[in-house]
């Protein structure tokens, strides 16, 4: 891909097929995570309704651990989409490049260290299965945050509930007959193409990126993650990099003493 494509996902000026196509990228990570961490701990951890459901099950149970575990979980996903509202809200006010690329690469570091230092971290497994599904918690509300934000809420990538729901929508809306008794069409239905064809594609990347988490973490165990993270990194960076150039160029325009 080349570097201005790269370069444009995280821009500060958007377009819906950037929108689109950060958003197809994003659905593959979540559905990626979302399926080794199941492998790794047990546990989803993209999508909070499942999480929520069972606080009320336990509760119902009077089993006090689990639903401080879920309340936890759900608690790390709200502070990781509040750490990515800080991050884009403080990049906008100051007017950097960087503004959506910051809270990606802070999420691109966090799974690199999952991936590192993972396979080291079933000796104490008490200890470290709630801190894991703490940080993938974490990481998938802070980039659902993202594109949420960039997209003004119409796209999602880590849960697909809102996804299948407007695809069935839209499909309904496409086979709709809009002929009336007398021949006359008020008010037709039509369908949104384009939402269908967005809402495709996420939904496919989220299915494909499960699916290619499931496989390789199950041949490769944790370290299979580094390589998403090195992408997280790549589409981040250069953004960054701006940034950093622009900054540097700042003060190397200031006289010495």
């Amino acid at each position: 891909m080349p570097l201005q494509t790269i370069s444009r996902l995280t821009s500060p000026h958007r377009s819906q097929k950037t929108n689109r196509q950060l958003g197809a990228y994003l659905a593959f990570v979540a559905g990626t995570i979302n399926a080794g961490g199941f492998l790794a701990i047990s546990q989803y951890t993209s999508h909070m309704t499942g999480i929520i459901s069972s606080i009320g099950d336990n509760v119902a149970l009077q089993d006090v651990i689990p639903v401080l575990g879920a309340f936890s979980m759900l608690f790390s996903f709200v502070i990781g989409s509040m750490i990515s509202t800080i991050m884009v809200s403080w990049g906008r006010r100051h007017k950097i490049y960087s503004e959506y690329a910051l809270p990606l690469l802070l999420e691109a570091l966090l799974l690199l260290i999952f991936g590192v230092l993972g396979a080291n971290l079933n000796v104490l497994t008490p200890l470290t299965v709630p801190t894991i599904a703490l940080m993938l918690c974490f990481m998938m509300g802070l980039q659902n945050a993202i594109i949420t934000k960039i997209s003004k809420a119409e796209i999602r990538t880590t849960h697909m509930t809102g996804i299948v729901t407007d695809i069935g929508i839209e499909l309904g809306r496409l086979i709709y007959w809009n002929r009336s008794a007398q021949g006359n069409q008020v008010h037709p239905v039509q369908a949104n193409q384009q939402k269908l064809k967005t809402h495709l594609l996420i939904f496919s990347m989220f299915l494909i990126g499960g699916a290619f988490g499931a496989i390789s973490f199950k041949t490769s165990g944790y370290i299979s993650v580094v390589p998403i993270s090195i992408s997280l990194i790549a589409v981040s960076s250069l953004q960054v990099y701006r940034d950093l150039r622009r900054l540097i160029k700042m003060f190397g325009s200031y006289p010495r003493i």
